[in-house]
């Protein structure tokens, strides 16, 4: 055995015992999400509120359920990140060390570290774990929020903002630093029993004095991992795949061939899931003990031995994925669907495809058949309504006053890329009979007389089906939802938890990131229908054309087209990968 297979033999040899120790405390992790959540649901229900959103979210710095909520919410993500990191350090340490310890023992010792994140310290470094490190891509984090990241709508104006994208990539090369220091110091902690200052300490002076065979180790490293998993894809998926599209097989069996073998594609993610983070910890906790005594240790374990019950597992597996391919194919158009329901909705009057916010734009959305089109509402002094998104006419028109300090007059003045600002009642007559105009009611106007105005605008017009009046603030939804139930209406949120479902409108407009299939589900369970805002890049839109929600709404409309064009010219493989795409992600 070469010295290449020598450094990876260990890793592959602990497989079994980290296969076993993630199943099991993955289950454990549910069981405390879900008995969490009931808990969550059971102090929010004693305030009177279903849900808590990002526009209804106050009361959790009023009242003493909300401040509650906080308390459990990080209580909770200690706990968390004890079981589901902390955890992983040790069991770790324990191959490494061969040390014989139960999953229990490990989740035990795990969860007595905890009195040393109870403080200011402790509280910042699970917060980064939590938060910051999953948007960076880089360094320890959790299951939990390992997917999580900038939404959409706050990227594209750091983008398009020099100064912000200054201050943003400052703050990311600040976060990156301060990741690169404190890389071992959750070892420190866990491991030595290290305050947090001692710990932080420690890890800037190990990766001071070792960075370069670090950076090295780890690119190595993950170099190697990926190579393994890609021959294995290569083995069970792709080479198969091939084979089974050159042969000159009927569409049935053909089809439930490629069924099978993406299962296994799904199996083999699904076991990659589970085995590189504990991977990639038992690799820089060997770098930890290398670089703090001198030792380089390697797995004690046993070498990888089939037992009599793995083979009975791996055959029901087997049998159970060939009934499944069997039970797909006879139905193949019904379970991966050519064609898309979803409905496109332009951003902003027209999106991309016209001056923003104007009746040009709603208009060339409605030439590319858009089903609707999102304008913003916003007061003039003199008590007319005006269709503009910023708090200030700076970016589109470059005047820097605020619609509520201007009178229809002078907003007349202005021009957006060559069009006159609108008025609500001018988007209103272009859209009527065309498109289905969902009007969000905007800036520092936004009220009850907003609510009332808007209300009887749209009824001189007889309009009452074709609008749709939508906010981020939930008391304005509730208000007209309560006052004018002929009104259609949308609450839009960044993020919510609670019955999400049950709130009082007609529509959830969810954020890219919060617009998972099962709070899909569960909104359409209520009866209201999900809009996923703002959906601009291709592969999202890809995802959603494909997933239950009811619409996107998109600055993209004719790219969302050529999705739609090109969704109905997928092979049966795209079908699949697609269709799975938009189950677990």
């Amino acid at each position: 055995m070469n010295k290449r297979d020598e450094k990876l033999k260990p890793y592959l040899e602990a497989l079994p015992e980290i296969i076993k120790y993630m199943v099991i405390t993955s289950l454990i992790l549910e069981a405390w999400l879900f008995l969490l959540g009931r808990l969550f649901r059971l102090v929010l229900n004693s305030t009177g509120r279903v849900a808590v959103t990002t526009g209804d979210f106050t009361f959790l710095f009023t009242t003493w359920q909300g401040i509650a909520i906080i308390l459990l919410a990080l209580f909770s993500l200690a706990v968390y990140v004890a079981i589901d990191l902390n955890s992983k350090i040790i069991l770790s340490r324990n191959l490494l060390l061969g040390k014989e310890r139960t999953i229990w023992q490990t989740v035990q010792e795990a969860l007595k570290c905890l009195p040393r994140f109870i403080n200011v310290h402790g509280l910042l470094i699970i917060l980064y774990i939590v938060l910051i490190a999953p948007i960076l891509g880089f360094g320890l984090s959790v299951t939990l929020t390992r997917g999580f990241y900038i939404p959409t709508f706050i990227s594209s104006v750091i983008a398009d903002t020099p100064l912000y994208l200054i201050l943003a990539s400052v703050t990311v090369i600040i976060f990156i630093i301060f990741g690169l220091a404190n890389l071992f110091i959750m070892h420190g902690i866990v491991l030595d029993d290290m305050s947090v200052k001692d710990a932080s300490n420690q890890s800037r002076k190990l990766f001071k004095e070792n960075w370069k065979d670090y950076v090295w180790q780890n690119i190595t490293f993950i170099v190697v991992m990926m190579a393994v998993i890609g021959i294995v894809a290569l083995i069970v998926l792709v080479l198969p795949l091939a084979i089974v599209d050159l042969l000159p097989l009927s569409t049935g069996l053909k089809r439930g061939l490629i069924i099978f073998f993406m299962i296994q594609g799904v199996a083999l993610s699904v076991v990659t899931a589970l085995i590189s983070t504990p991977l990639y910890i038992m690799k820089n906790t060997q770098l930890y003990y290398k670089y703090k005594t001198g030792t380089e240790f390697s797995y004690r374990g046993h070498e990888i031995k089939v037992q009599l019950a793995d083979k009975v597992v791996l055959a029901g597996l087997t049998v159970a994925a060939i009934l499944l391919s069997v039970f797909l194919s006879r139905d193949f158009d019904r379970y991966f669907p050519t064609d898309t329901d979803v409905r496109i909705i332009a951003h902003r009057g027209g999106g991309v495809e016209g001056a923003e916010n104007t009746v040009a734009g709603l208009v060339e959305a409605w030439k590319l058949g858009a089903y609707g089109s999102e304008i913003d509402i916003q007061r003039t002094k003199d008590g007319y309504y005006i269709i503009n998104h910023d708090g200030n006419f700076s970016r589109v028109a470059g005047d820097s006053r605020k619609p509520e300090e201007m009178t229809l007059e002078e907003v007349k003045q202005l021009s957006v890329d060559g069009e006159p600002v609108p008025t609500f009642e001018e988007m209103l007559d272009a859209s009527k009979g065309r498109l289905i105009l969902f009007v969000e009611l905007k800036g520092a106007t936004a009220d009850l007389q907003m609510c009332d105005d808007a209300v009887r605008i749209i009824k001189e017009r007889g309009m009452e089906d074709e609008a749709v009046l939508i906010s981020l603030k939930y008391d304005l939804i509730d208000y007209i939802e309560k006052t004018y139930p002929e009104m259609k209406t949308a609450f839009l949120t960044f993020a919510s938890f609670g019955d999400t479902g049950k709130l009082n409108c007609d529509y959830l407009g969810l954020e890219e990131e919060s617009a998972t299939a099962d709070t899909i589900s569960a909104i359409h369970k209520q009866g209201k229908e999900v809009l996923v805002w703002t959906v601009n890049e291709e592969k999202s839109q890809v995802h959603f054309m494909c997933s239950k929600a009811d619409a996107i709404i998109t600055d993209c409309v004719r790219q969302g087209n050529k999705v739609i064009e090109d969704l109905a010219a997928r092979s049966d493989i795209r079908r699949i990968i697609d269709k799975i795409k938009t189950i677990i992600g």
